[in-house]
């Protein structure tokens, strides 16, 4: 089975390759630290410490195995190549709630990148998927768990 396609922006490339740094540099150190003096403690058949250092391995050289498969399976989405025409990944929309009239900004990004809490939304969640290929002036409606909401586009820009 082919590799999914990671989609990032140049910071967010950044910001993955940061992490994976800090957890091979940093984080694997520490806690070969943390299980060594686990192990200082003596019989390790009932020791806690040693069960969560061994935990947190685990998980550190999973997370590490996850981002180097994301990276080597990256295809990085340039300013440059963000059209404005339509909504695209790399595009920040301006887009007003039609039933609330409030207005709201997103940044459509990957799923490696997104963070909605910063108004960056992956292009697979509904409301990012329902924008793409869409141009400023169109309504698109989006079915999420509360019903449907209906947005404007009002700009789309880089």
């Amino acid at each position: 089975m082919a590799e999914k396609e990671v989609l990032l922006t140049p910071e967010g490339l950044q910001k993955l390759e940061e992490e994976l740094e800090h957890l091979k540099g940093v984080k694997r150190r520490e806690v070969a630290e943390r299980i060594k003096l686990a192990i200082s403690y003596g019989d390790i058949s009932e020791n806690s410490e040693y069960e969560d250092a061994k935990n947190e391995q685990a998980f550190v050289e999973g997370r590490i195995m996850t981002l180097e498969k994301m990276l080597r399976n990256a295809r990085i989405i340039h300013e440059a190549d963000v059209n404005t025409d339509l909504v695209s990944i790399g595009s920040t929309v301006a887009l007003r709630d039609v039933e609330f009239d409030e207005d709201v900004e997103y940044t459509i990004v990957g799923s490696a990148e997104a963070d909605p809490a910063s108004n960056k939304i992956s292009n697979e969640s509904p409301v990012g998927r329902s924008l793409l290929g869409q141009a400023v002036g169109s309504t698109v409606e989006v079915t999420v768990p509360a019903g449907t909401i209906r947005f404007q586009i009002l700009s789309i820009k880089r």
